[in-house]
């Protein structure tokens, strides 16, 4: 019974350290693999009730595991939409078939790191077919309150290369001077004219021209007004008068060329004295524009000072429409759409997926998982949020094999092999011994 156990003890020895050695030939295969997660070999015994002084060999046994938390160091790319995650969670991904068959359904795998670029119908996704999802954004780039316990809000990120984008103008500064003389008594002066540029709702150019007149006193010994009337007209309505103000500015020691005073005379909206605001309807289906002139008793804004008539600050939001450039993904997992005029659109959020026990995911092909009962339940995390770590672009994870540390493996397998090899033909010499005994 002791040698018989004995030679199965040695057997088991043998499958156990073959199965050691195909995970040290796996991650020694796989150790310049972008993302792979090193697998490893526990031995365990296995004991068997002995009785008297009889004693029985149990031998072993052995259980594989993918260490899938391990994290390998990343490396730097040239591609924007190279992605890997520092720290904890997981990027949604699924395969090229689903999305192929369309049917609504995008079974969501997981990885750590992933070189997506975009395919023929715009899909970011890897040469080996998987491909990246996210939450899409509202039109206004927002996203939407999606649930966080299942992945039906995901969708496999699609990129349109050809979209066009323009912002239109909702919000304008105007900072000039008008000159203080022309207000005066005997003045000559006209108005002042300046036109701004402004952007529609479909990224047309439009313009307002704002004209300002002086009030000039009627008597050659009256005070100067120190008053102008300004008028806004719009390109798009075909010139029509869209805002008219009366604007009276200070002469005092402390205050002088602020405004005093911006009375509504017919068109526009009425001055908002502590945002320094009008409102008037701008483009051919009028939609409102904000102009800030300045605040009443300070220096921002519309002044009147000296004899010079100067624009010192004109701005505005909005711009024309434009290309698309290229795709960005930021440390919280957005994905911007950068356009030729300087704007940026939010289309995608990623979210960072986790769960208890990462280890107990299930391994598929091309350094994807899947979720199981021994990983746990899973949650979708904002990247950087809660216990998940961020996205990192320009980047990708590589394999946490230690060649060196495998090599050491190999020497010791190789050692315990020939070990358990040496005491299968121990057992047989003694067996053969005792068969002897019977000549």
């Amino acid at each position: 019974m002791t040698i018989s156990s004995s030679m199965n003890a040695g057997v088991m020895g043998l499958a156990a350290n073959a199965s050691k050695l195909g995970t040290i030939s796996d991650n020694i295969a796989n150790s310049s693999t972008y993302g792979y997660k090193r697998m490893e070999a526990d031995f365990h015994s296995m004991v068997i009730t002995s009785s008297g002084d009889s004693y029985s060999a149990g031998g072993v046994r052995t259980t594989t595991s993918r260490l899938i938390d391990e994290r390998g160091p990343l490396i730097n790319t040239t591609n924007s939409t190279d992605l890997a995650v520092r720290g904890r969670g997981m990027l949604p991904v699924t395969s090229e078939t689903a999305v192929a068959v369309n049917n609504g359904e995008f079974p969501m795998m997981l990885t750590t790191t992933g070189s997506f670029r975009t395919d023929a119908d715009g899909y970011l996704r890897t040469d080996t077919g998987v491909v990246l999802m996210g939450w899409p954004a509202q039109p206004d780039g927002s996203i939407p309150n999606y649930p966080r316990d299942t992945a039906d809000g995901l969708e496999p990120i699609q990129i349109n290369v050809n979209q066009f984008a323009g912002e239109p103008t909702t919000q304008m500064t105007l900072g000039l001077n008008l000159p203080a003389t022309s207000t005066e008594a005997g003045s000559t002066a006209g108005p002042e004219t300046t036109s701004v540029e402004y952007f529609d709702n479909l990224g047309t150019s439009e313009n307002f021209e704002i004209t300002f007149t002086p009030t000039i006193p009627a008597a050659p010994t009256d005070p100067a007004s120190n008053e102008w009337s300004m008028e806004i007209r719009d390109s798009a309505q075909a010139g029509a008068v869209i805002g008219s103000y009366t604007l009276t500015f200070n002469d005092t020691l402390t205050d002088g060329g602020t405004l005093a005073s911006v009375v509504n005379t017919g068109a526009g909206g009425n001055y908002d004295p502590n945002t320094g605001n009008i409102i008037v309807q701008r483009g051919l289906n009028p939609d409102p524009l904000s102009i800030n002139i300045g605040l009443l008793n300070n220096s921002d804004g519309i002044t009147q000072l000296s004899d010079a008539f100067a624009p010192v600050g004109i701005s505005k939001d909005g711009s024309p429409v434009g290309n698309m450039m290229a795709v960005d993904v930021d440390a919280n997992g957005y994905v911007h759409a950068l356009f030729d005029i300087g704007i940026t659109r939010t289309i995608y959020q990623i979210p960072l997926v986790d769960m208890p026990n990462p280890n107990g995911l299930i391994a598929m092909d091309n350094q994807t998982y899947q979720i199981s009962n021994e990983s746990g339940s899973y949650f979708l995390w904002d990247a950087g949020d809660g216990p998940t770590g961020d996205i990192v672009s320009y980047a990708r994870e590589e394999s946490t094999v230690d060649v060196a540390n495998e090599l050491t493996q190999l020497i010791s397998t190789q050692r315990a092999y020939s070990s358990n090899a040496k005491v299968i033909q121990t057992v047989d010499e003694m067996l053969q011994e005792t068969t002897n005994i019977k000549r």
